[in-house]
């Protein structure tokens, strides 16, 4: 390959200096016009074609020729300009030919009057070189004098060096496919290169628009079918598109040059653009409609507006069954002492295949680091659990707050009957797999599927709690999401920040846990007025994404009843966590303290007597012990009663000694 490669550039450099050799003898003739001048011309004309003849692939200054559709004459042009450039004796005939001693670069003038072929308009602005940018004109007060300078990058090209405008550079990057695809994408790239080779010749390619939530598997899916076209993909962001129309026809311009004489592709991404933003999208429609070559378009959802013939493709993430194969061919032998541990894995965690084997490499490199020399199965499916969780955790930073769970069924004082409904969520999401997939519930209707529950309760009854017990039981991660803070005044903003939630977190399929329901429920179902309906709205969306959630979606109320019942009816798990009694106070008084923390004479008991929640016991603790430590000494029933009256205080509730 590599002597196959080196032979045609020998051969693409004898064609391309035969071609300058022609033009040389073209203007000795204009200088000169003898006989011998002529016959120079004639041997030179030969040499093109035995030279031409040795090519195994089409030279550049054909390929350009042809792609930019240039005259006789504008092919002659870069050839002149080439040749004052690759041949020191060209130069210095020009030299002589402009009587400029010393100054080789042709003119305006000189190529009017010494090409065969010439004619005014090549040189226009409008003209094919100065359109595509190929030359440089000087700028002399006659346009005759001015000098001609062939284009850096063209230059290079001409020899056979193949890069990347520097224009362009920072703008566009290369994508290339790094591993076979999965049965269902290559399904679709087939259907995409039937579309493309059955376009007839003469007419431009449709615009190919490939809809997905991941990224990475659109990139890797338009970059095979890109290359099994002959094309070198490269992607741009439209936030990289530049937002003035002059800008952007001046990138379109080089784009579209390169584009003719590379075979180059563009995949255009849409990720982040801001559809509201009216002037954007004309620049954006404006690029696409510029854009005559092979083009691609990558977006989530939204799809552009164009002139254009568009195509549309879905593109899913691998089937369940297409991941766990996946995962075996990443794991190699690790995956098959999983002992079908990998089902499980692929029950909770729907990935793609750039994340699986971003996942499955990060734990190949952990087994090969290992120093014991064997890890146990157990051992090694929690470890590409927990890098599963890691790979997945979605980039929401701003809307959600991950908790690190710590907290246990130990640790959790209810009622038996709330613990066992706790309990039956967990089974639930341990078995959704074999219920939903293989006793065919998943099948049967696709409504209701997603695990979600209601924690109703005062402040402090420990619904955070139970939600860190659910994220250490099921080894999920646990995000916080503020719901006062989600909800924007602003008609349809409320729904991007909840899409922007659940469909970071689809992947992973971690638990979210939806603080403050009260915000955006209440009793809102009889609508009076404008402000009614989109809160109607709201919550219809938020209910609908939870049900349809892979993962578990938890809302917290203080008050169930500000609740509209239908809304309700459709929340599948609604645990009530009752203000603690006596007996449940003093069990949480003697879980409160961690084992390590020093205490003398603790009457839980009597602690008992404060008529306080959970999270008010474990505030009171957590400031007794400062007091304590302040003083050096083990934590007393003094320091207790000094944390619990300001504790009482912040509550605005009167204190009364026990």
């Amino acid at each position: 390959m590599i002597q196959e490669q080196t032979s045609w550039i020998e051969a693409n450099q004898q064609y391309l200096m035969a071609n300058v050799q022609c033009i040389r003898e073209q203007i000795q003739v204009f200088q000169n016009g003898t006989d011998s001048n002529k016959q120079g011309l004639l041997q030179a004309q030969e040499t093109v074609a035995h030279a031409r003849a040795k090519l195994t692939a089409p030279a550049p200054i054909d390929v350009l020729t042809e792609s930019l559709m240039l005259s006789h004459f504008e092919r002659e042009v870069i050839l002149l300009c080439a040749g004052v450039e690759l041949d020191s004796q060209f130069a210095g005939i020009i030299a002589n030919v402009q009587g400029t001693p010393g100054y080789y670069l042709p003119t305006f003038g000189t190529a009017l009057a010494a090409l065969p072929h010439a004619h005014w308009s090549g040189l226009s602005p409008d003209s094919a070189l100065r359109y595509w940018r190929l030359i440089e004109v000087g700028n002399e007060q006659l346009i005759t004098k001015s000098a001609l300078r062939l284009d850096e990058h063209i230059l290079h090209y001409l020899t056979g060096v193949k890069l990347l405008d520097a224009r362009l550079l920072g703008l566009v990057s290369p994508l290339t496919c790094k591993a076979p695809l999965v049965a269902s994408h290559q399904h679709i790239a087939d259907q995409m290169l039937h579309i493309c080779t059955g376009t007839t010749a003469g007419n431009a390619l449709p615009l190919l628009l490939v809809k997905g939530d991941n990224e990475t598997d659109k990139e890797q899916l338009c970059a095979y079918v890109a290359a099994s076209l002959g094309f070198a993909l490269y992607s741009i962001s439209v936030h990289a598109i530049p937002g003035t129309l002059k800008e952007m026809q001046d990138l379109v311009r080089i784009w579209n040059r390169e584009a003719a004489i590379c075979q180059y592709a563009l995949y255009v991404d849409y990720t982040g653009l801001d559809t509201n933003d009216k002037h954007k999208m004309q620049i954006m429609h404006h690029f696409l409609d510029s854009l005559p070559g092979f083009v691609i378009v990558g977006c989530s959802h939204t799809a552009p507006r164009i002139k254009r013939q568009m195509v549309s493709f879905e593109i899913e993430k691998p089937t369940a069954n297409e991941q766990y194969h996946l995962w075996l061919q990443q794991l190699g032998e690790g995956g098959i002492r999983l002992n079908g541990q990998l089902h499980a894995i692929t029950a909770q965690f729907d990935l793609s295949a750039a994340t699986i084997r971003a996942a499955g490499a990060t734990t190949t490199q952990h087994l090969e680091t290992d120093t014991t020399g064997y890890i146990e199965a157990d051992a090694m499916a929690g470890l590409l659990w927990k890098n599963c969780c890691v790979h997945t955790r979605p980039q929401v930073d701003e809307l959600a707050q991950r908790i690190t769970a710590k907290a246990s069924w130990d640790d959790l004082v209810l009622p038996p009957s709330q613990k066992e409904m706790l309990w039956e969520m967990t089974l639930q999401v341990h078995q959704r797999n074999k219920v939903y997939n293989e006793w065919g519930f998943g099948a049967k209707s696709s409504r209701g599927l997603g695990i979600c529950g209601l924690f109703a309760g005062e402040s402090g009854t420990g619904k955070t709690m139970a939600a860190e017990v659910l994220a250490n039981t099921l080894k999920l991660d646990l995000y916080r999401i503020d719901l006062s803070q989600v909800v924007n005044k602003y008609i349809g903003e409320t729904e991007k920040n909840l899409k922007r939630i659940f469909d970071a977190a689809e992947e992973g399929g971690a638990i979210l846990l939806f603080d403050e329901a009260d915000a955006l429920f209440g009793k809102r179902s009889d609508v009076k007025d404008s402000h009614d309906r989109y809160a109607n709205m709201e919550v219809s969306y938020l209910l609908q994404r939870m049900e349809a959630y892979r993962g578990l979606a938890i809302l917290t109320t203080n008050l169930k009843t500000s609740m509209d019942k239908a809304w309700i009816r459709r929340i599948r798990f609604i645990i009530q966590f009752p203000f603690p009694d006596f007996v449940q106070r003093a069990a949480i008084w003697r879980r409160v303290f961690p084992e390590e923390t020093p205490l003398q004479d603790i009457d839980t008991e009597r602690l008992a007597k404060l008529n306080i929640a959970g999270g008010n016991i474990r505030n009171i603790a957590l400031n007794a012990a400062f007091v304590a430590a302040g003083e050096g000494c083990a934590v007393n029933m003094k320091h207790i009663m000094q944390a619990a009256r300001s504790e009482y205080a912040k509550l605005e509730k009167a204190f009364t000694n026990i």
